[in-house]
Order: structure tokens, then C-alpha cells, then sequence
């Protein structure tokens, strides 16, 4: 089910040209959750209405006490389910807001309709009043929808944690000095986290306690242990600048960005797992119930997988992994769990939780390039400026060429990018004549190979 609605989300937004895949899918699980309240909401109240029906007595009190009963089970599943975030009252307010307000409003409802309807029994009033029970369910239903939602976006800004001074609040990026600047109109080179790209098997994050959390390492290893935050934390760390793609985005899609990365080498915590000789893959899994599995060989041949505790210098934001995800160079998203609370020893590889689903089995990185902006200066000649990204995984890109319209493919300005792992800014001028126009754009990883997916192209009119 996951993997159709990601297909699905993917080809709907593609088709209406949207390119904000992840503020889309925002908003679309905003209005699944919406519309399931809606109809659940109406599905329940005629419920209740059924069993008030055999009663006489005032539905109001009745109604308020279903609907705190109701909000009970409610807040007992979101606890199982680690929806609830340690020390904030907001979300579990707003779930029980929700559903003894639903009672609430569901039994006033009730006790309005049978007052209405006995004050005249002819039969001609009967369907009037079923018109009106019907109408009023309805009504009631979109009321609590709407005042939940209200109540849980106020609810979410309250409990959001700010993550407080980041590292790029005080720090100058490392190719602050490099002579080719990107085009005014090209996204950010440094991604600020309230704009990282987010994709989950689930509309809501895990709600995991630091005091609390255990990472469990097992399987074939000499003993099970445990460590604590604060003990990966007190392990020497290592910091990157990685761009993370997902294998969804589409052409000149906003499904990547890049951060500063800080956290735990896997090679360096090796000798303290204590493996046994048989092993060979180390599987993760995540509070969502997401996993994946790395093989050794790939951890002892680079330092840079980690187990990543902290963006920009700051903890993990809940909704990104908070407090510990995977970063596993020249993979896609797909392969880098999230929420990790546990670490297994394994004797052989096994298929991840997207790879049962049918994706890729390795979900290596694919050179790829985007146009970002179109600049139209207008001198003695008509010059149109082109701008916009590059990435290539580890390999890097060492090319980036621009076409106008069926002419010959042209050399870019490459930007010197941040690390060896994060995508490369590239800019170009191109001198065009009045008319429809197309500019295209395609880029050379480190070694040599051309972008061989779909192409973005740019149409503009002089």
C-alpha cells in the first residue's frame, strides 16, 4: 500500500507539473487525515445516533462520556504507536479534544433533532426530518474535522521542538571563496533543515524519549548491549556534507537536499559490536518498522557511513530521524533508515523494506541535473543566463553542458561544491534571438558516465 501511494503521489504531481513533490504529499496526507475524520466521524455519529434512539434520556451527557472513552483508546494506540512526544502536552490535547468534542457535539445533535421532530409527527414530516438528521450529521462531522485540524495545527507549532543555534549560524560554508557563484534564482546550496525533503512510510513521526531510547545490538555478535545517545555521542564524530536524494524525485524536483551531517562512523564502532565470524551485514531497524540491511564489507571500506545523530550542528529534527538515522553515500533515501533503535549481526544480506516492495536492490545514485532559474539580460544582444544543480553521488560531476533548443551542447560553469558528496551549483550564458525558446541541460559524473535519464529542459519566450 505504501508503494502505491508513493507511485501514485509521484505520477499525480508529475502530471500537473508540480515540482514540490515533498510540500505536496504534505498536504495530501493533510487532507487524507481530514477526510478520514470526516467519514469516520460520520460513520460513528450514526452510530450513536442508532443506539440513542432506544433511549429517552438527554444523548449530551452520554455523548461526552462515549467521547472520552473513545479519546482514551485514541491516546492509548498513539502511545503504543510513539505518536506522543515525551514532555508535550499539546498533541495528546488535541487527541482527546478531538474525540470528546465529536461526543460532545454528536450528542447535542441528537437531543436538537428529537426535540424538532416530536413537536410534529405527521407523516408528511418524516422525511423533512430524515433530510434534517442527515444534514446535521454532515454538518457536525465537517465542524469537528474542521476545529480538530485547527486545534492539531496550533497543537504541532506548540510542540515543535526548536533545535536552538545551528552550525551554519556562525560558520562560513567551505567554498565560501569559490569564484563561480550560483545564479540568483538557483535553490539553496546549503539546504536550511525546515526545507529538507521529507518522505515516510507514515504521515507521522516516531515520538522517541533521548532519556529512554536504546540502540540494541544483537544477533551475531559475542554479547547484546545497549548504548545510549549520550554514549555515541562521547564516541569521536565525524562530520560531512552529503546530499540526500530520493530515488522518487523526479526530473528538476525539490526530493533533494543537502546539510551538514554529524554522527558516529560505523567502521569506528565495529570493533565495539563484537562480531562474530560469521557475520557479514549489519541489518537496521526503526521504531516505523522500516529496515534495511549494509554489509560489511561496504562499512570497513568507508569511514563515511555513519549513524547520524545531528544536522547543521543541532539534533535531528523529529519528522528527519531524531535521535539517530543512517547516512549511507551514493545510496538513495530508500536504503537510509530513520528513528534507529535497533542493530543486527547477520550472516547474509537481506532485502530491505522498499526491495521486498519491489524497488531497486541497491538504489545507487544516478548522475542527474536540473534547471533552476532563467535570467534574461537584454544588451546589445539578448543573453539569457541558466542556472541550477548537479549531483553524481561519490563520483561527483566533472561536466555540465546546455543546449539551446536543437544547437550544440555548450560548457557550463561549475561551481566548486561543498564535499566530494554533495551536489555542484553550475551556471552558463547562452545568446539567443527573440521566440520560443528551449534550453536543456545534462551533466559527466567523476567518471565519465553522461546522464543517460530523462533530461530537464526550460521553455521560455522572448
Amino acid at each position: 500500500m505504501a508503494t502505491a501511494a508513493i507511485d501514485a503521489s509521484v505520477a499525480l504531481t508529475r502530471a500537473l507539473s508540480i515540482t514540490d513533490i515533498s510540500g505536496a504529499a504534505k498536504i495530501g496526507d493533510q487532507a487524507l487525515a481530514i477526510v478520514v475524520l470526516l467519514v469516520g466521524g460520520v460513520v460513528l455519529g450514526a452510530m450513536l445516533f442508532a443506539l440513542l434512539s432506544f433511549s429517552s434520556e438527554p444523548a449530551l451527557l452520554l455523548g461526552a462520556i462515549l467521547g472520552a472513552i473513545l479519546a482514551g483508546v485514541a491516546l492509548i494506540a498513539e502511545h503504543r504507536l510513539l505518536r506522543l512526544p515525551p514532555g508535550s502536552f499539546a498533541p495528546g490535547a488535541w487527541v482527546f479534544t478531538t474525540f470528546l468534542l465529536w461526543g460532545i457535539s454528536f450528542g447535542w445533535a441528537h437531543d436538537h433533532l428529537k426535540l424538532s421532530t416530536t413537536e410534529d409527527t405527521e407523516d408528511t414530516e418524516v422525511k423533512p426530518a430524515r433530510r434534517q438528521f442527515l444534514r446535521t450529521l454532515t454538518l457536525v462531522s465537517i465542524a469537528v474535522s474542521a476545529v480538530s485540524t485547527g486545534i492539531g495545527i496550533v497543537a504541532a507549532r506548540i510542540g515543535r521542538r526548536f533545535a536552538g543555534r545551528r552550525w551554519s549560524d556562525d560558520h562560513p560554508l567551505p567554498n565560501a571563496d569559490a569564484q563561480v557563484m550560483p545564479l540568483t534564482g538557483t535553490r539553496p546550496e546549503f539546504t536550511p533543515l525546515e526545507d529538507f525533503y521529507r518522505i515516510d512510510t507514515d504521515t507521522r513521526a516516531p515520538a522517541l524519549d533521548e532519556g529512554h531510547w536504546r540502540l540494541t545490538i544483537g544477533g551475531l555478535v559475542e554479547r547484546q548491549q545497549t548504548l545510549t545517545l549520550t554514549e555515541l555521542r562521547d564516541i569521536e564524530p565525524i562530520d560531512l556534507f552529503a546530499t540526500l536524494s530520493c530515488i522518487s524525485n523526479p526530473i528538476g524536483g525539490n526530493l533533494i537536499s543537502t546539510t551538514r551531517w554529524t554522527g558516529v562512523s560505523l567502521q569506528r564502532l565495529l570493533p565495539r559490536l563484537g562480531l562474530q565470524p560469521s557475520a557479514t551485514h549489519l541489518k537496521l531497524t526503526s521504531a516505523d518498522g522500516f529496515f534495511e540491511s549494509i554489509a560489511l564489507d561496504t562499512i570497513r571500506a568507508d569511514r563515511r557511513v555513519m549513524l547520524a545523530y545531528a544536522w547543521d550542528g543541532v539534533p535531528l529534527p523529529v519528522e528527519h530521524g531524531f535521535p539517530l538515522r543512517l547516512f549511507l553515500p551514493d545510496v538513495y533515501g530508500m536504503k537510509q533508515p530513520k528513528w534507529i533503535v535497533g542493530l543486527d549481526a547477520v550472516a547474509r544480506w537481506e532485502p530491505g523494506y522498499w526491495v521486498i516492495r519491489g524497488w531497486s536492490k541497491d538504489g545507487r545514485v544516478s548522475v542527474t541535473s536540473a534547471i533552476d532559474a532563467v535570467d534574461v539580460t537584454r544588451l546589445d544582444v539578448v543573453v539569457v543566463g541558466v542556472g541550477g544543480i548537479a549531483f553524481g553521488g561519490v563520483r561527483g560531476i566533472a561536466k555540465v553542458e546546455v543546449r539551446l533548443d536543437d544547437g550544440e551542447w555548450r560548457p557550463a560553469q561549475l561551481r566548486r561544491p561543498l564535499s566530494e558528496l554533495t551536489w555542484v551549483m553550475w551556471r552558463a550564458e547562452v545568446r539567443v534571438d527573440a521566440g520560443q525558446h528551449v534550453l536543456t541541460v545534462r551533466a559527466f559524473d567523476g567518471a565519465g558516465q553522461v546522464q543517460t535519464s530523462a533530461l530537464h529542459a526550460r521553455r521560455f519566450l522572448l
